[in-house]
């Protein structure tokens, strides 16, 4: 039973007529062909492994092109498309099947158009419109087309003397063949043309009209029906004798497809590597295949390489031996997917018979070769055979032997061509990878250099895999496991040189790093792909895996301001000496501040994505900074701004007397940098994490004495010993009587006791910054990512308690006191920027709005102060009762725009001009 391919089928859309044995199909849309339908005895394997797609001739004569695959994929361009239709035949030996008609006939329909005409004095030569003949001059008319393919057209040469008289008609030529969309055509007889021109000038011009076979004129992308103009002739006749006119076939200039997949038996299909990466901080390990059969390689050269075999024949024979067969067909197939190569045959015999006869049989040898070659599909146009005759043997002892040895290597036929060494830059491949030995592994596919068409020098499996230090692997076979490394070593006490991980500063010029990879260069090489041996087939590059991290830090120590209203005298020593230090750096014109910063290098990561080893230098400092001074000193104006207004709008909403505390927080800076190597859509580059962070960018703190607050509105009861007092009695007894002193005991067992009981309400509002930039070196500015949050946090907060200061030399005196309370409270900062235009230009204008605080207040109370002997204010002590003293909600400050405060109490505009109108 027979096996093979029995049907083949087209299965893109892209047709206008479409049967089981033919297809006419548009222009320059993508065209797929798959087999449809096999003989019998055609196994599994055999439909898996792909088969031969022949492109030939109409008539099958001549295999135009062969590729090998389980798809044939191509398109029909617009100068292809004609009458003519091209057969396209799938095959699992790489051979035509004249028995079955298993293939398609394929032809592409256009609109038939005149893309180009030139006229020419040589066929390969350029156009020559601008420089006139002599009548009698032999022509060439050239012309690309559309939708002829195939067809034959005829030609009108027409004078042009629509200036004077009615254009006329030179001559006609009929049956021009248009080949693969272009015509070429040798006109022989323009001495004929001198004698039609009426009223001949010395400057007369000629064009053409083009027919098709229905007699249509053709025209152009214009719809122009003229092409060709002008052939300008003077008038002189150069020869009286008429030269034939004829069809000449185009010249084509072949030019490899350097990229196509290749035929050569030498060869190998794809490189797998399994490599380390590490990626979003841990080591990732999957396999990649960085070449299959020529797909997207860079930078392809194709140096022409003189490729010579030879044949042999028997004593007096010229008949092709199985094992010359064999070299043949690897030759043929060689030779059919790579269309532009020319094929020179010199055979020749040895000296033994007659000279002439030799000659004949030497001639006989190279046409059985051609023979062999046009019977397999190649065009018999590129082939060259000549016999050489006897081929001497210039060693006197050689030529006395005459024994058949010595003459064998006389009988045979040598096939040269050129060869166009397929070479490309190496595969590169970037990887980033720790300071400890990885495993690497390299599986090849389908690597073959049996066949290896090099007389001298042959390819063989050979893999060599050199290290920056040493080789790592010499050896053969279709997979290799190797180690590989970084080239930062993992006990570097300090790697500074890697900085720029990318780079080695150390081993730079004038401060200009190398490239820091480790450079493994693997050889793997064949006639087909990457055939120089000089040059490597892929280059590793191993990165090191150091992520640096850059951390700087400015603390201002001292408030910006600090202002109160109404504090009693124990608090003002305090309050006093912070103001002191605002006052101290304001006559100073600098600002007390910490800073400091740290380098850490971390690298040789391992698998759970920690890293082995870490280095960090760090230092941090204390200092007086005179130039941060005004960087801060606009900060303070705002500060005590912020301070002048709050403090206004508590006096306003009643509480005249009620003391208050204002201090604004100082800025908290730190920059952070984070970078290191990365890849990105297969690109390796240096990811770049940078963060501006200040916590708080400014804060602003109220404290406000709230036990005053409630004495100034609220009447109650306060439970001590047997009577009911005032809260405002309460407050006396608290604050005047207890911070003044009181003498509690007997004279035996006392103190003298001074307590400073507070209800303090501290609200504290802070503004927050942090600005994150994040991008790829490689990556696209879209990729890029930029964050700025401006926030604020508000805390209320209640404080209370009781100070007791006393000398004894017994206690006696048991005190206890504490109060119990609860509050909330809401209020949010307005930041942000706004750009304004008006008639004066465009302005940035901040802006920073305070929009208030509302606060709760529940405060309870259970207060029991006694002795064995005395009670403070009288009585009997009672059981502990807890009282609500009291419980409201208040705005404590209303909303203002600080910025325009600011203007309003220190005359500035806040306004920042960008562009000013003239």
């Amino acid at each position: 039973m027979a096996r093979g391919v029995k049907k083949i089928k087209m299965t893109s859309q892209a047709h206008y007529a479409y049967s089981a044995s033919s297809a006419t199909v548009k222009p320059d849309q993508p065209l797929t062909f798959e087999v449809e339908e096999w003989l019998p005895a055609t196994s599994k394997e055999d439909k898996e492994k792909g088969v031969f797609w022949l492109l030939q001739t109409n008539d099958r004569k001549t295999i135009l092109y062969r590729v090998r695959g389980k798809e044939f994929q191509s398109s029909f361009n617009k100068k292809l498309c004609g009458s003519y239709s091209y057969y396209l035949e799938a095959s699992l030996s790489g051979k035509r099947d004249f028995k079955n008609s298993a293939g398609l006939y394929i032809n592409g329909y256009t609109k038939p158009l005149i893309v180009k005409s030139e006229w020419r004095a040589e066929p390969e030569g350029s156009d020559i419109r601008k420089k006139p003949i002599a009548y009698g001059d032999v022509v060439y008319l050239w012309l690309e087309t559309e939708g002829l393919n195939g067809d034959y057209i005829s030609i009108e040469v027409y004078n042009n003397r629509s200036y004077v008289f009615d254009d006329t008609l030179m001559v006609k030529k009929s049956r021009i063949k248009v080949k693969e969309g272009e015509a070429l055509y040798k006109i022989g007889d323009t001495n004929l043309w001198m004698s039609k021109v009426v009223n001949i000038t010395d400057n007369e011009e000629f064009y053409i009209k083009v027919k098709n076979s229905k007699g249509q004129y053709i025209l152009d992308a214009n719809n122009d029906a003229i092409h060709a103009r002008f052939l300008r002739a003077k008038n002189e006749m150069s020869s009286n004798v008429a030269k034939v006119s004829e069809n000449m076939s185009p010249t084509k200039v072949f030019k490899p497809e350097v990229n196509a997949e290749r035929f050569e038996p030498c060869r190998f299909n794809k490189l797998i590597l399994t490599i380390p990466n590490v990626k979003d901080g841990k080591i990732e390990t999957k396999p990649k295949t960085i070449f299959d059969n020529g797909k997207n390689l860079t930078n392809v050269k194709n140096i022409k390489e003189r490729i010579f075999r030879s044949i042999y024949f028997k004593f007096n024979d010229y008949s092709i031996s199985p094992v010359s067969q064999k070299v043949l067909n690897n030759i043929l197939g060689f030779l059919l997917e790579h269309p532009g190569t020319k094929i020179e045959m010199n055979g020749f015999a040895c000296v033994i018979g007659k000279e002439e006869y030799n000659l004949k049989l030497s001639q006989k040898r190279g046409d059985a070769v051609k023979d062999f070659f046009v019977k397999g599909g190649l065009d018999g146009d590129r082939i060259y055979s000549i016999g050489k005759g006897e081929y001497n043997i210039q060693d006197p002892d050689d030529y006395d032997k005459r024994n058949e040895e010595v003459y064998l290597d006389a009988r045979r036929v040598d096939i040269a061509f050129n060869f166009d060494n397929h070479d490309a830059n190496s595969i590169v491949v970037k990887t980033i990878l720790p300071s400890s030995p990885k495993s690497v592994i390299l599986d090849i596919e389908n690597f073959e250099v049996k066949d290896c068409y090099r007389d001298k020098n042959k390819h063989e499996n050979k893999i060599v895999i050199n290290s920056p230090d040493a080789e790592v692997f010499n050896g053969s076979g279709s997979s290799v496991n190797f180690k590989a490394q970084s080239a930062l070593a993992k006990y570097n006490p300090a790697p500074l040189q890697y900085i720029w991980p990318r780079y080695n500063l150390l081993e730079g010029v004038k401060g200009n790093g190398i490239d820091a990879a480790a450079i493994y260069n693997v050889h793997i090489h064949s006639c087909r792909y990457y055939s120089n041996k000089k040059n490597p087939t892929v280059k590793i590059k191993a990165y090191p895996d150091i992520k640096w991290t850059l951390k700087f830090f400015l603390n201002l120590t001292n408030d910006l301001a600090v202002t109160w209203k109404d504090q009693p005298a124990s608090k003002h020593k305090e309050l006093q000496k912070k103001a002191g230090k605002i006052g101290a750096e304001n006559r100073w014109k600098q600002k007390d501040a910490s800073f400091g910063f740290s380098l850490k290098a971390e690298w040789d990561i391992n698998s759970s994505g920690s890293f082995g080893r870490n280095e960090e230098l760090k230092q941090e400092y204390e200092k007086k900074f005179k130039k941060l001074f005004s960087l801060f000193s606009s900060i303070g104006d705002m500060s005590r701004g912020i301070t002048k207004k709050t403090g206004g709008q508590i006096r306003n909403i009643g509480f005249k007397g009620v003391p208050i505390i204002f201090a604004i927080k100082p800025p908290n800076l730190d920059i952070q940098g984070i970078w290191f190597l990365e890849k990105l859509d297969n690109k390796l580059g240096t990811n770049v994490d940078i963060s501006f962070n200040a916590t708080p960018l400014i804060g602003l703190e109220m404290t406000i004495d709230l036990l005053c607050l409630v004495v100034g509105g609220v009447a109650g009861a306060f439970t001590g010993g047997t009577g009911a007092k005032p809260a405002m009695e309460l407050y006396g007894v608290l604050k005047d009587v207890m911070n003044t002193g009181v003498d509690i005991g007997d004279d035996d067992f006392g103190f003298k006791a001074s307590a400073d009981v507070y209800i303090d309400l501290v609200i504290s509002s802070t503004i927050t910054t942090k600005v994150g930039f994040k991008f790829n070196t490689v990556g696209k500015a879209k990729d890029s990512k930029f964050a700025l949050e401006a926030t604020n946090t508000l805390k209320v907060e209640i404080k209370a308690g009781m100070w007791v200061k006393a000398e004894a030399n017994l206690i006696i005196v048991k005190v206890e006191g504490y109060f119990e309370m609860s509050a909330s409270g809401s209020a949010a900062i307005t930041f942000g920027h706004g750009v304004n235009y008006d008639d004066k230009g465009l302005y940035y204008r901040p802006k920073l709005g305070f929009d208030g605080i509302i606060a709760e207040y529940v405060v309870k109370g259970k207060v029991g102060l006694s002795s064995k002997k005395t009670i403070l204010w009288g009585g009997t002590p009672s059981s502990d009762n807890e009282d609500i003293i009291a419980q409201d909600k208040v705005l404590l400050v209303e909303p203002f725009d600080v910025i325009k405060s600011l203007e309003e109490n220190f005359d500035f505009d806040a306004n920042i001009p960008l562009i000013t109108n003239p």
